[in-house]
């Protein structure tokens, strides 16, 4: 028989459920389902974005037509068959092992132990902003080497298509190559222009999520699935207007080829790519992929929100 001492409150009870470690585990499971629905649409768009720059890298070799998302991905699945729609996906699942438990972990210990709580239970937006950008680029500075190997990967195809010689074949031999010729910077190549647009992209998908979602609650929406597909369609809207021109950016800085000290041969900086793309292209073309970026991230926050507020209640974890 056990024998409490009257006015003494018993040890609270651990929760492993509303542990660090274990929301971590569930926004990767989250994150993983979401990108192996969405990947074909994250191919294509890469593909699109890289295309223009085909006049300054080709030297003479065939010009291939701007095919648009959908003529892009039956392109894909005609000239190289329907599962290299998934070419690129396993350092894809790497990097959000990284970026998307790193993200959702830190964010939500920012907001419950630094952000500040009006009357109402609200936080100021600014302060959402803030912890938006921070932890979006800090996640994907961590994360970036799984990018590169990624963009790689799905630019291998049309590399073929062009007539040239496979760069890689796997992640192993992905990994290896950019560390020999660049060596562990190497592997961070192209990271500034991926960590501005992680922290715009997160500030656009996390931010606006938890922002719009509190809002729909406050005007008596209840926290359910509608709330959350709401919500996350925002999020996804918002997050490829901010985030598209620095990933058109980021994927032709990192897909160019390098010297043997592993800097890029066709642009020097981030700024200078994007300077380039300008005066090349036009202005709209940092634009150059915004709906198959749209389409992508649209579908992929839905994914993402529904599944990990669906396995947060399933765990008996507190709601996002």
């Amino acid at each position: 028989m056990v024998v409490t001492q009257r006015g003494v409150l018993p040890p609270a009870k651990y929760n492993y459920a509303d542990s660090a470690w274990f929301k971590y585990i569930l926004s990767c499971t989250a994150a993983t389902t979401a990108e192996l629905v969405t990947y074909p649409l994250d191919l294509a768009k890469t593909r699109l974005q890289i295309q223009g720059e085909t006049e300054l890298n080709s030297k003479g070799s065939r010009m291939l037509p701007y095919r648009g998302l959908v003529g892009t991905a039956v392109g894909i699945v005609r000239e190289e068959g329907f599962l290299k729609l998934w070419q690129g996906m396993t350092p894809a699942v790497y990097r959000h092992l990284v970026y998307s438990g790193t993200r959702m972990v830190l964010y939500e210990k920012l907001r419950d132990n630094l952000f500040s709580v009006r009357e109402d239970g609200s936080h100021p937006v600014w302060q959402s902003i803030m912890g938006g950008i921070v932890v979006g680029g800090a996640a994907q500075l961590l994360a970036s080497p799984a990018d590169l190997i990624k963009v790689q990967l799905q630019m291998e195809g049309r590399r073929r298509l062009e007539g040239k010689p496979p760069r890689v074949t796997n992640v192993s031999e992905a990994f290896v190559k950019i560390y020999t010729s660049g060596g562990v910077r190497g592997l961070w190549k192209g990271c500034m222009p991926n960590v501005y647009r992680s922290a715009l992209v997160n500030l656009g998908d996390l931010t606006t999520y938890d922002s719009v979602k509190r809002f729909f609650i406050k005007r008596g929406f209840t926290d359910d699935y509608w709330t959350h597909a709401l919500s996350s369609a925002c999020s996804g809207l918002i997050g490829a207007s901010l985030g598209t021109p620095a990933d058109v950016v980021k994927s032709r800085v990192m897909n160019q080829p390098t010297d043997h000290r592993g800097r890029g041969l066709l642009y020097k900086s981030s700024m200078d790519c994007l300077l380039k793309t300008v005066h090349n292209e036009g202005f709209w073309a940092l634009y150059k992929g915004f709906l198959p970026c749209w389409m992508r991230m649209g579908p992929w926050s839905l994914t993402f929100w529904l599944t990990y507020e669906q396995i947060r209640s399933k765990c008996g974890t507190s709601a996002f």
